[in-house]
């Protein structure tokens, strides 16, 4: 059984994993981002969509070719659910950014 702690060192803890959280935080701010690292950025966005989608067509399209449903269609079901699953990633992606 692990032994609790005492206050003064998960205090000191504390401390120090603030202080290096904001210190990783000004470092990112004081940096010049060039136009360069926006289209990169702009680019990681837009691939983190665009990738989850276009396989969710794929499959749309294999399920629609295999199964010959009555009428559903797989491809517009799964084009949703890969658009839904890339903007998910792309929040991430810039929610993750803003952290910094």
């Amino acid at each position: 059984m692990p032994e609790p702690q005492e206050p003064a060192h998960r205090e000191r803890e504390f401390r120090r994993h603030v202080a290096a959280r904001t210190a990783r935080k000004h470092r990112a701010r004081e940096q010049d981002h060039s136009v360069w690292f926006g289209l990169g950025m702009f680019g990681v966005v837009g691939w983190s969509v665009a990738l989850p989608t276009l396989l969710g067509i794929a499959v749309g399209l294999w399920l629609d070719d295999r199964l010959a449903s009555s009428g559903a269609s797989w491809t517009l079901t799964f084009l949703g659910v890969g658009l839904g699953l890339g903007c998910l990633i792309a929040w991430q992606w810039i929610r993750r950014e803003g952290r910094l």
